[in-house]
């Protein structure tokens, strides 16, 4: 069987490369199966099908985790938090051990929480410890507060001279701690930057619109950003496929919301601060682990520097709030969380929906810890990266009397379940979310030219599609949601010259295209020739998996050609696992190969290059 798969490998007879532009493509067009819903002739009747059930899993308790996932219980605390909570479900109490019943908060926030707890132990062990304090804000004393005095005794030894030298050291020393000039609205504090050459800028957002239409279950935003004046990087430049990095804050309102939580007085919040480390990377992510020192605002470490709703909580946090409790049963519930015995409970709390640190702060409200300490537990902020979805080499719009370059990207926005709004999208899309309904709203108002900005960088990591994109063999592009954007550039500049030697097909799975059918009639000419839309939600319903089985001849041409690739984008859950099943049934239907020999099959031209997933 290796051998039959060597001879499918090496199978080179259809070289498209040979034909001229004017010559017809023997190359196999996209096709009208039974089940494509495009068909010019009317369908014939099928039984039908039941719509397929919601890949997603709900989960109320450990319990429902366990029975759902069907790991051990060993995969299970791996997976949550290693401290054993697992094998204490369902527990009873223990003799010997005095209870007490604790009055719970009574509040919205803690209520949202779905905490079972019932009684609590008198003594608890195992108590995660205090976390170690690595960050610290400090005030910043004036340069007459910090030079010493001429009665000092410990210079009074010293010469004149020796003094002069230490107070011009001293000096310049503090020069080097002052705010810096940069408005931290549109973009992040200089020590947030990525390593050089990169720099974040702060790109204005040339237009925006929604891609989807009311009733789409996601939104998906395009943006045109102009990268006129990014700076010059070492012959550094934007490609099709490229990504940018895009340094997302918080919203501003939750985390004015937050310092209100803390009782840090306003007029300390844009006050000059200055920050001291003691180890790691934060304030920033990038470069070496490092003690750090420098000149910054409450509210810029806030915004730019830590997550605040990205993550479960963790026992170091709940340890901190439980330190600065002042209602004593606010503090016991929390020391239980922070126990063994409170296991069970605190791995409800972490594998549940994910719980902002607003949320938290309301439901123990006597908590008041200090912002340095709690920025020491708080995870970093991390940058988002996005995929280019045109050409940027091929894009520029003149305005003002001024050539402008411009990069686009499509960016679908996440919810999450929130307490009190019932939705609340991710901080990188919620952030896009809200920009392009400020420039809107601005458009709207009667401004030509709204000055909104998203804070941007060029990727350090780029779409790994782009790498194999170079090649002049066919292309069957598949992919659903917004992982069909990258494709789009890619198909934009291929069919500027398409001929025989640069054949492009695209598979887009979409829920419903009168909703969200994201750039439709935006690829360029030959739209309808290169691309099939496969519908999830409307007549049966059918997915992008199916429609890769009913163009299985395409497949089979297009993977054994010269330089032939297929490249597979979006959600790796659902469509990207059916996708991969269905390239193998392909392999083994056109290529007479049995199931292990058809995934080694695929798994041999990932080797080199000619089937690329990326999948998140």
């Amino acid at each position: 069987m290796s051998t039959r798969i060597e001879q499918i490998l090496t199978d080179t007879s259809r070289d498209c490369g040979s034909c001229s532009p004017g010559t017809p493509s023997i190359a196999p067009s996209l096709t009208y199966s039974e089940d494509s819903e495009d068909q010019d002739e009317l369908p014939q009747p099928e039984p039908h099908r039941r719509r397929r059930a919601s890949t997603r899993l709900i989960s109320q308790s450990a319990a429902d985790i366990q029975r759902i996932t069907g790991e051990s219980t060993t995969e299970l605390i791996n997976r949550c938090c290693g401290g054993g909570c697992c094998m204490k479900l369902g527990q009873k109490k223990k003799e010997g051990l005095e209870y007490e019943s604790i009055p719970l908060p009574d509040n919205d926030a803690f209520r949202s929480l779905c905490l079972k707890i019932a009684e609590i132990p008198k003594v608890l062990n195992n108590v995660a410890e205090m976390p170690q304090q690595t960050a610290f804000l400090k005030p910043i004393r004036r340069t007459s507060d910090r030079l010493p005095s001429p009665t000092d005794s410990a210079i009074s030894v010293s010469s004149p001279r020796d003094a002069s030298d230490a107070s011009d050291q001293l000096s310049k020393s503090l020069a080097k701690l002052e705010l810096e000039d940069l408005d931290t609205t549109i973009q992040p504090p200089s020590f947030v930057q990525p390593h050089p050459p990169y720099h974040v800028f702060p790109a204005k957002i040339h237009n925006t619109r929604e891609l989807t239409k009311l009733g789409a279950e996601k939104r998906t935003y395009h943006f045109d950003l102009d990268i006129t004046d990014y700076p010059t990087e070492n012959g550094l430049d934007f490609k099709v496929g490229g990504a940018i990095g895009v340094s997302a804050p918080n919203d501003t309102e939750v985390v004015e919301e937050i310092l209100d939580l803390l009782g840090v007085p306003r007029y300390l919040r844009d006050k000059p601060v200055l920050l001291q480390t003691t180890s790691g990377r934060w304030p920033t992510v990038w470069g070496d682990e490092q003690a750090r020192e420098l000149v910054t605002t409450r509210r810029a470490l806030l915004t730019w520097c830590s997550d605040i709703q990205s993550y479960p909580p963790t026992k170091q946090l709940l340890r901190v709030l439980a330190e600065y409790a002042n209602d004593p049963n606010e503090k016991k519930l929390l020391m239980f969380l922070c126990a063994g015995e409170g296991q069970g409970v605190f791995c409800d709390f972490r594998t549940g929906p994910h719980v902002s640190l607003s949320q938290i702060l309301h439901a123990f409200p006597s908590s008041k810890p200090p912002l340095d300490l709690l920025l020491s537990v708080l995870p970093p902020l991390m940058p988002r990266f996005y995929s280019l979805s045109n050409d940027p080499h091929e894009n520029f719009e003149v305005r003002d009397g001024k050539q402008h370059r411009l990069i686009e990207i499509a960016v679908t926005v996440h919810e999450s379940a929130d307490w009190r709004k019932g939705q609340r999208t991710g901080i990188g899309s919620g952030f896009f979310e809200r920009q392009s309904r400020k420039y809107t709203a601005m458009q709207a108002a009667g401004e030509p030219a709204p000055q909104i900005y998203i804070p941007m960088f060029k990727g350090l990591m780029a779409n790994p599609l782009a790498k194999q994109f170079v090649s002049d063999g066919p292309m069957l592009l598949i992919g659903a949601g917004v992982g069909i954007a990258p494709f789009r550039g890619f198909v934009q500049r291929r069919l500027k010259n398409a001929n025989c030697a640069n054949k492009v097909w695209v598979l887009q799975g979409i829920r419903d295209s009168l909703v969200d059918e994201i750039y439709q009639g935006e690829w360029g000419v030959h739209e309808s020739d290169v691309k099939r839309i496969v519908e999830s939600r409307r007549g049966e319903g059918r997915y992008v998996q199916e429609e890769v089985t009913n163009q299985a001849d395409l497949v089979w041409y297009v993977i054994n050609s010269v330089d032939g690739r297929v490249f597979v984008c979006g959600s790796s859950k659902g469509m990207g696992e059916g996708v991969e099943e269905a390239l193998v049934d392909v392999a083994m239907k056109k290529g007479n190969l049995g199931r292990p020999e058809a995934q080694k099959f695929w798994d041999l031209k990932k080797e080199v290059g000619q089937y690329i997933a990326e999948a998140w």
